[in-house]
């Protein structure tokens, strides 16, 4: 029986998901627990699997938003009436439709006429069909576009090129001997006014010299997860007022708890950060806060999000009321949230909801860098790489394991003064992690 195939809520908050690519066309079959379309959130992307075995008999929104369990498609069975169906999906359509069974080319011709914009104003086009265009020095929007929804199409750009072909360059008899010499076509070098021997002999290197380099540009669309980090950091970066506070500090008691944990649990720094962060805190509540209009919120537990680097871009998984939690706890929840990021699995629940986040590239080598407050936050915590570092005690050089904490925070809320203090408690809790158990 033909049925829809509706957005799938993914998480108690998701309200509405973006289809940011269909896998399958109108007219292909599917199988139970195959791949269909790909639904972006503005945290996560994720697969969505048929429900069902049929044939995809209609898809009712192609690309855009789309609130949560709207239709977007139509399953069944090759001959069955859909009509019923359609007539219903009419009246809760959330976007236009184009389908294999509206082709372009039966669209007026006064729709043919001129390029489609996207939203945002965007001209529709393949990348490949733009870097055609760029190549042959067209300015695409102003290609008329015969494809669905008035896209511009590859056939489309080189029609335009012909059409747009001018006369014979004009060329001096010297230059124009020359070139007929070196096989150059003079309709090849772009020259305001008439072409000369200098002209030619320039070309003439220069194409030589690219053939010899073999320039190539690749390009590839961003993916979602890629989209949704620059919205966010752009967004991010235009909200707050952001101070950065850089502060070094002496890891040896760090690196000896950790080294006397081994052999009861394999204990990272990032996981003793998150315990003398959990802290921290709850007694600058400012850092573990949010603003809502003109309100600050502030709250009595802590919810710490862990950045996770990907191939493709980074999520952020959420150790929800850290607080509360022993060391091993959040070392094993931690490992647990890394691999369900990477494996895809993480659901909407398990990336919401934090109130301070921290990211550790000292594994990389970093010694400071200036991390992005991952909004509506308003602090984050950079953690760079633990380096041996002479430094002078009691009078003596000694070599101590050092490393930089890089503090970001919004100005709108946390003052220089707070920001210092509590960067300076987590000095003291890292160089004296016995204090913790107080």
């Amino acid at each position: 029986m033909a049925k829809f195939l509706v957005m799938p809520k993914l998480g108690l908050t998701m309200t509405e998901g973006n289809i940011a690519n269909w896998r399958k066309a109108e007219g292909d079959g599917v199988e139970m627990g195959e791949i269909i379309f790909d639904v972006e959130t503005d945290k996560i992307t994720k697969e969505f699997e048929s429900p069902g075995e049929g044939i995809i008999r209609k898809i009712l929104v192609l690309e855009g938003t789309v609130e949560v369990l709207k239709p977007i498609a139509i399953i069944g069975k090759a001959d069955e009436d859909i009509s019923a169906l359609l007539a219903e999906s009419e009246k809760t359509a959330a976007s236009p439709v184009v389908t294999a069974e509206q082709p372009a080319a039966e669209l007026p011709k006064t729709e043919q006429a001129s390029p489609q914009p996207a939203a945002g104003g965007r001209v529709k086009a393949s990348a490949r069909t733009k870097k055609i265009a760029a190549d042959l020095n067209i300015d695409i929007s102003q290609v008329p576009g015969t494809g669905p929804q008035g896209a511009i199409t590859e056939q489309d750009v080189t029609a335009f090129a012909e059409k747009a072909k001018t006369a014979p360059p004009k060329i001096s008899p010297t230059a124009g001997v020359i070139a007929a010499g070196l096989g150059i076509d003079p309709s090849q070098i772009h020259k305001d006014g008439r072409i000369m021997k200098a002209d030619v002999l320039d070309f003439k290197q220069n194409a030589d010299f690219l053939k010899f380099a073999d320039p190539q540009d690749f390009t590839r669309p961003m993916s979602a997860m890629r989209k949704i980090i620059a919205s966010r950091m752009s967004a991010s970066q235009e909200t707050s007022a952001t101070v950065n506070y850089n502060q070094r500090v002496d890891t040896t008691a760090m690196k000896q708890l950790r080294e006397e944990l081994k052999s009861t649990a394999k204990i990272t720094y990032t996981d003793i950060l998150v315990k003398v962060l959990a802290k921290a805190l709850l007694e600058f509540p400012l850092l573990n806060s949010s603003i809502v209009g003109t309100d600050i919120v502030t709250r009595n537990y802590v919810n710490i999000g862990v950045a996770v680097a990907l191939t493709d871009g980074l999520i952020v998984p959420v150790l929800k009321y850290a607080n509360k939690k022993e060391l091993g706890a959040i070392s094993t929840e931690i490992k647990a949230l890394a691999e369900k990021a990477r494996n895809n699995e993480l659901g909407t629940d398990e990336i919401t909801g934090g109130t301070f986040t921290i990211t550790n590239i000292g594994m990389f080598g970093m010694e400071s860098f200036t991390p992005i407050i991952n909004q509506p936050e308003v602090a984050i915590l950079g953690v760079n790489s633990i380096m041996d570092t002479p430094m002078v005690v009691d009078g003596q050089v000694v070599i101590k394991p050092m490393m930089n904490l890089s503090l970001t925070a919004d100005h709108r809320v946390v003052d220089g003064s707070v920001a210092a203090q509590f960067v300076a408690r987590l000095k003291e809790l890292i160089e004296k992690p016995g204090l913790l158990l107080l």
